[in-house]
């Protein structure tokens, strides 16, 4: 009797070890295919995501140089019509983030500042300079500079960066839809995202 009852004993003990084991083995592979499933689902959206805009520049350009004191000038003046087409950008390959298998969270450090970038189409008309005061390519070098930072102004103070930023938080948003589904959570700065993550990024 003591034998057989012995004998169920280590059965049973055989048994729980190796479910154990098992189920260990299973929460393992289940965490490895969450966290290559984040990973992955991370890499689809490394992409530029891109709005684009249309801006034009009316530039009066002039420049007098003295001569024989301040009584006596060479002139030379230009107006300039710009028109350039403006992209704003994020490239989401620049995510700075980790993935604590331990905790199950997803840790986003850092997104990439936009990148805009403007393709501009210069048009020169009633360019006229005096002899002693010719165009050259430092005028054409200013008017480039004066014109690159007065479209820089007009995006700053125009619609084309929200409209990036707001694609931007809509990309990011799956990833709280993604790991909320999961069983695991989001980290932005050090805070656990508990709703939508624009709300936490703009904050």
């Amino acid at each position: 009797m003591k034998k057989v009852l012995f004998g169920a004993i280590i059965t049973l003990a055989i048994v729980f070890i190796f479910r154990s084991c098992s189920e260990s083995n299973d929460e393992k592979s289940i965490l490895k295919e969450n966290s290559m499933l984040i990973q992955q689902q991370i890499n689809n959206v490394s992409k530029l995501i891109v709005t684009e805009g249309h801006f034009s520049e009316v530039y009066n350009y002039k420049d007098s140089k003295e001569l024989f004191g301040p009584l006596i000038t060479a002139d030379k003046k230009a107006l300039v019509v710009v028109n350039a087409d403006v992209t704003v950008a994020y490239d989401l390959s620049k995510i700075d983030f980790t993935i604590d298998d331990a905790t199950k969270t997803l840790k986003i450090n850092s997104i990439p500042e936009p990148e805009i970038k403007l393709n501009p189409d210069f048009e020169y008309y009633d360019v006229t300079a005096d002899y002693l005061n010719q165009f050259d390519a430092e005028d054409y070098n200013k008017i480039k500079k004066n014109v690159h930072s007065s479209l820089l102004k007009k995006i700053e103070k125009s619609s084309l960066k929200t409209n990036a930023e707001n694609r931007l938080l809509s990309e990011l948003s799956k990833f709280y839809v993604l790991t909320n589904s999961l069983g695991w959570a989001l980290e932005y700065n050090g805070e656990v995202v508990k709703e939508n993550l624009p709300v936490l990024i703009k904050g």
